[in-house]
């Protein structure tokens, strides 16, 4: 990136246009990346500046989403309505299902952990070896023992390596005259680096034996996918979840990191509240965003859920494309079945630079987001076909 001048903070007020230079010209080093941001699942294909009028009061979500607040600085209709429509999605009960607008997807991944510590309080948390690296934060959070589970070829959590990590804990359990302990799954759909879905039915009726399961589902790249690919693997509070967080800045596209997060009523852990605040409240935050909640609303409607299952296929056409492109160029790639993500051989430095590319160990991907052209796969492409090895 660019350098934006001096940004410090000094005592005197500054002038506007000390204030505003720094912050146009981030600006404009972000619109100039914009085109080569292929490596890492956020939608840029998007524009909610006409919003702006917006960034001049203050939009706190503050406690449940279901219920007015004291301070009343709030945008909850606009939450609920969010939430509705991702709880039709998401095959839940429209008068059985809580959910709220979170800060990422990591925060839904968190808040349905912690539904399942709260349910299970001796529960492992199992997870597979491809999860995101928010599954180990969440557990040192929760301070639950983390099981890592190895996967099978496709990339997903291996369903016979479970029934054997909880059926062995079990056995423990049983020697040592405890009671069975059960267990907490994070299930990911859409891994970080290969875009695998962890099937969640198999992975239900592997842990079956350790006794009482929790089952999240962390879909923030691929829930959206799911949805609405040809397979339409199981994701879903129908398919076999009980707790569920999906991102919204990644496929929808939103300018702040934002996530939906669901969970049968009957679910929800009890929490601490407070009168003055005028509200319950079982998120993990007290004050939310209301500004992400009214951007998500303005995304949604603006494209309808046709125009959702509009983007996703959008994107498995661009993955299909530099599939293609990438095997003609010789780097040898991997795509998972109807996945967006596209890996291949790790390329040179300044190829990986150039083109904000993840990697890991000699893997590098391609996430086929809406704002990824054909053009921009070409050009990569050529990159790679003229540059030395990494």
């Amino acid at each position: 990136m660019t350098a934006h001048g001096d940004l410090t903070i000094g005592e005197a007020p500054a002038g506007p246009a000390r204030v505003e230079a720094p912050v146009r010209a981030l600006l404009a080093d972000l619109r100039e990346q914009k085109p080569h941001f292929l490596g890492f699942p956020a939608n840029l294909d998007f524009d909610l500046s006409e919003a702006g009028f917006l960034l001049s009061v203050l939009i706190n979500n503050a406690g449940d989403p279901g219920r007015s607040d004291s301070a009343g600085m709030n945008a909850k209709p606009f939450e609920r309505a969010v939430v509705s429509w991702f709880t039709a999605l998401a095959g839940g009960d429209p008068e059985g299902t809580y959910g709220y607008v979170t800060a990422s997807g990591s925060e839904g991944l968190l808040f349905g952990l912690h539904a399942g510590r709260e349910r299970l309080p001796r529960a492992p948390l199992y997870a597979s070896a491809e999860a995101h690296y928010s599954v180990r934060k969440a557990a040192r959070l929760l301070r639950m023992e983390l099981v890592t589970v190895p996967c099978g070829p496709d990339g997903g959590m291996d369903p016979d390596a479970l029934h054997a990590a909880c059926r062995a804990r079990r056995r423990r359990d049983t020697l040592s005259g405890r009671r069975p302990r059960g267990a907490v799954i994070a299930a990911t759909v859409g891994t970080t680096m290969r875009g695998a879905v962890d099937d969640l039915p198999a992975l239900r009726r592997a842990a079956a034996v350790a006794g009482e399961v929790h089952l999240h589902s962390d879909a923030a790249l691929g829930g959206l996918v799911a949805a609405f690919s040809p397979s339409r693997p199981a994701w879903n509070l129908r398919q076999g979840a009980d707790s569920l967080s999906v991102s919204g800045h990644k496929l929808l596209g939103c300018p702040v990191p934002c996530g939906v997060a669901l969970i049968p009523s009957r679910l929800l852990p009890t929490v601490p509240t407070a009168e003055y605040i005028g509200a319950e409240d079982h998120t993990l935050g007290c004050s939310r965003s209301g500004l992400a909640a009214v951007l998500m609303w303005m995304r949604l409607c603006r494209l309808g859920t046709r125009g959702v299952r509009d983007l996703v296929h959008h994107c498995l056409r661009t993955a299909d494309y530099a599939h293609a492109a990438l095997a003609r160029a010789g780097a040898d790639p991997e795509r998972v079945r109807d996945g967006i993500v596209v890996t291949f051989d790790r390329p040179a430095p300044g190829v990986r630079t150039r083109w904000h590319l993840a990697t890991q160990g000699r893997r590098a991907h391609l996430v086929a987001m809406p704002h990824v052209t054909r053009e921009a796969v070409d050009a990569l492409c050529a990159d790679i076909a003229a540059s030395p090895g990494p």
